[in-house]
């Protein structure tokens, strides 16, 4: 399955993923919006022409935005804990490559939840991510905002069904529940994803090694 993220490219591609990134990380357009960004640009990203699994996820919390490291909270280690892997192999990124929908910390709402990604990331850096990086062998796509950009009209009904037959998507394409706490009571209502977790675990150990 073809790998599409349904935004318009408006940039030039640099030509190499290490200038991609390098770009990225200066990156202060939602600075400059007629809603701008409520905290200081700070885009967090991460991969090389050798990641083999990408993971496409939200935005960063307020601790990663704090650290500047992606996933470095309750959520990371939930999800290290589904990939089956530790830290030092998670942060390896000639293993994995972290380009969430926003890179940049979008703030809270009033009931203290992290708002949605911005807008005008997806449609910057989304497609030049996919071209520059040749070497992805498996993308998750984490969470509703990865999945309806990527998945699109392909995507079954809700996030549910979606994840439920991540088969239907091929070997190199799996859509994921986001790992936040907000999605306690939907992991404890669909106890079948613990057994989907052993085929990811598996996947993921051949692509990384041991």
């Amino acid at each position: 399955m073809r790998l599409l993220c349904a935004t318009e490219n408006i940039i030039s591609k640099p030509a190499n993923i290490d200038l991609l990134i390098a770009k990225i990380r200066r990156c202060d357009v939602c600075a400059h919006s007629v809603s701008p960004l409520p905290v200081e640009p700070n885009p967090i990203v991460r991969g090389n022409t050798s990641s083999k699994i990408r993971i496409i996820s939200q935005a960063p919390g307020t601790l990663a935005n704090a650290s500047s490291i992606p996933f470095k909270d309750p959520s990371g280690v939930r999800l290290r804990d589904w990939l089956g892997v530790d830290e030092d192999e998670f942060y390896n990124e000639d293993n994995f490559a972290i380009t969430p929908m926003g890179f940049c910390f979008p703030g809270q709402d009033k009931h203290g939840g992290d708002l949605p990604p911005r807008k005008e990331c997806a449609p910057l850096w989304q497609e030049p991510l996919t071209e520059a990086m040749t070497g992805v062998d498996l993308t998750l796509l984490v969470g509703m905002y990865a999945v309806k950009a990527y998945l699109g009209g392909n995507a079954k009904r809700n996030l549910t069904e979606t994840v439920q037959h991540w088969r239907d998507y091929g070997p190199d394409i799996m859509p994921m529940p986001h790992p936040s706490w907000r999605n306690n009571g939907w992991i404890k209502r669909h106890d079948w994803f613990a057994e989907e977790l052993i085929e990811l675990k598996r996947r993921v150990r051949e692509l990384i090694g041991s």
